[in-house]
């Protein structure tokens, strides 16, 4: 495993800033965000690309995810929302194989009134059965995060999804912090097991309707029942923080990620 951290707790840092700060406080590999504006979009060249890949190597921190973020629509609607959601996710993808990641993240979307749960379900299902094709061709894994989008709130349901879509380059991204505040997450590591593509670290304090995301280990998520389903499903990858500066310092979480690889 590596200790890694998301520029989703930077979201206002330049680039080269960002990898100055992850090397000095301690991690290994770090995962980037591709968004409407800034130095990192659908629309950025091949030299904008190499710009980043140079500051990966000078600062000797690979990138090994990207988070799709805000520019990529939503997948579970149907139609022109929905083709334009796939190309705008494929660009993601050729982003991230060009920036030598391996996976990306994605949220898939949002329901609305007008959108019917079962119909987003199956909309879902068809555009990463599409998407799969280019993430296969790309040797880049889509993987879709429990997210609070009225979607997908079981470990079952997840799984069923994935399974439905049926793809080894499409699975989950496993963040503990988000389904803590309703269930156990360790539930969640033994059910999707295989499909875990990568891993957000955050923690869960207080309940549903009243809680927050604390510091690494100050809160109630069961780090060693998650490194047990883990170490049988047999996830080695990256724990990728998405701790801000706010709850805890870049440093200081590293260490706490380390405590926890070794429970």
């Amino acid at each position: 495993m590596q200790v890694g951290i998301s520029q989703l707790v930077a979201s206002d840092m330049a680039m080269e800033e960002f990898f100055t700060k992850a090397a000095a406080a301690g991690y290994e590999v770090v995962e980037l965000c591709i968004k409407r504006e800034g130095e990192l979009t659908p629309q950025t060249s091949d030299a904008g690309l190499k710009r980043i890949v140079e500051l990966s190597q000078q600062h000797k921190l690979p990138i090994v995810s990207l988070c799709h973020g805000h520019c990529t629509g939503n997948l579970l609607d149907s139609g022109a929302p929905q083709k334009t959601s796939i190309a705008e996710t494929e660009a993601g993808l050729r982003a991230a194989a060009a920036l030598g990641a391996r996976c990306t993240l994605h949220t898939l979307g949002r329901l609305n009134k007008d959108l019917f749960y079962d119909d987003a379900y199956n909309n879902g299902v068809a555009a990463l059965k599409a998407l799969s094709k280019t993430a296969k061709k790309l040797d880049v894994a889509i993987a879709v995060e429990f997210v609070w989008n009225g979607f997908l709130f079981s470990p079952l349901e997840m799984k069923g999804f994935l399974d439905t879509v049926k793809s080894s380059h499409v699975g989950f991204y496993f963040d503990p912090g988000n389904m803590a505040v309703f269930q156990f997450p360790h539930h969640w590591a033994r059910i999707l097991g295989k499909h875990i593509k990568m891993m957000h670290m955050k923690d869960w304090k207080g309940n549903a309707l009243n809680g927050s995301w604390p510091a690494l280990l100050k809160g109630s998520v069961d780090y060693a029942a998650i490194n047990r389903e883990l170490r049988a499903a047999g996830y080695d990858g990256p724990l990728i923080s998405e701790v801000g500066a706010n709850d805890a310092p870049w440093d200081e979480t590293a260490r706490a990620i380390r405590q926890i690889m070794a429970m």
